[in-house]
């Protein structure tokens, strides 16, 4: 309960240092730069295989049900409100939340973050409010990336490789389908990005040992962050059901 509340306390002052000035924009915008440099390639290539095979596999089990007409909703849906949001969090928390871990960590055994506070700057506020902005500002537009590839990767395998039919996919989305369920994907994936970057800051704010110890607080952050991905993920989307009513039912 201890490490639980000390980054919680974290967080906190985190936070809160996205909204008081200065604010460092020349940070931010070299962060969301190098972010997007090392996700944007993974998650495209990554997302094809995820909307193939949620096409793939929903288009068999339909036709066992006699459903086909329903293909293109189920599909679509499946990657706009859990699919999406889930490559973009496994993308930005390895690859943008390792590299944030590891610039920090370094950061920390170099004394630097001592060295700033001495001098009367907030690491925080300097440093990993910026992190934080810019990662959840590319976990969202990531998402919508996602989400496209996705849903063409799935339109693609669907019409072509099992002989559906486009007009088919496309209205049935429209049937089912409506606005909330590509706001809630958006907002796991802005939800995503910051609990990625808050904890990644955190583990290397707090790294010890040595590189050997960098290289834990990394493996550590990485870990930590996806068991808390998912359990967020369970959460938003039971609140999603309760709050917002399904069309068609």
């Amino acid at each position: 309960m201890t490490a639980a509340g000390l980054f919680f306390a974290f967080a906190l002052d985190a936070l809160r240092g996205l909204f008081r000035r200065p604010w460092q924009v020349r940070e931010f915008v070299q962060q969301a730069w190098f972010v997007s440099s090392v996700s944007i390639m993974p998650a495209a290539l990554v997302s094809v295989p995820f909307g193939a095979v949620i096409a793939l596999q929903l288009g068999s089990l339909v036709r066992q049900l006699g459903a086909q007409s329903f293909t293109g909703a189920a599909s679509v849906l499946a990657v706009v409100r859990e699919a999406g949001p889930i490559v973009t969090a496994l993308i930005i928390a390895g690859a943008g939340g390792s590299a944030i871990c590891a610039d920090l960590g370094a950061r920390k055994i170099r004394e630097e973050l001592d060295a700033m506070e001495v001098l009367g700057i907030d690491p925080l506020q300097r440093l990993v409010a910026p992190r934080i902005a810019a990662t959840m500002l590319v976990a969202v537009l990531l998402n919508g990336l996602v989400s496209v590839v996705g849903v063409a990767g799935g339109y693609f395998f669907n019409v072509v490789l099992q002989h559906g039919t486009p007009g088919a996919y496309v209205a049935s989305f429209q049937a089912l389908g409506q606005l909330p369920d590509l706001v809630v994907g958006e907002l796991k994936a802005l939800v995503f990005g910051a609990v990625a970057a808050l904890v990644a800051s955190y583990k290397g704010m707090t790294a010890k040992g040595g590189p050997k110890g960098v290289g834990d607080a990394v493996n550590h952050s990485v870990v930590i962050t996806f068991m808390l991905l998912f359990a967020l993920n369970f959460v938003i989307t039971a609140v999603y059901f309760q709050v917002v009513p399904q069309k068609g039912s």
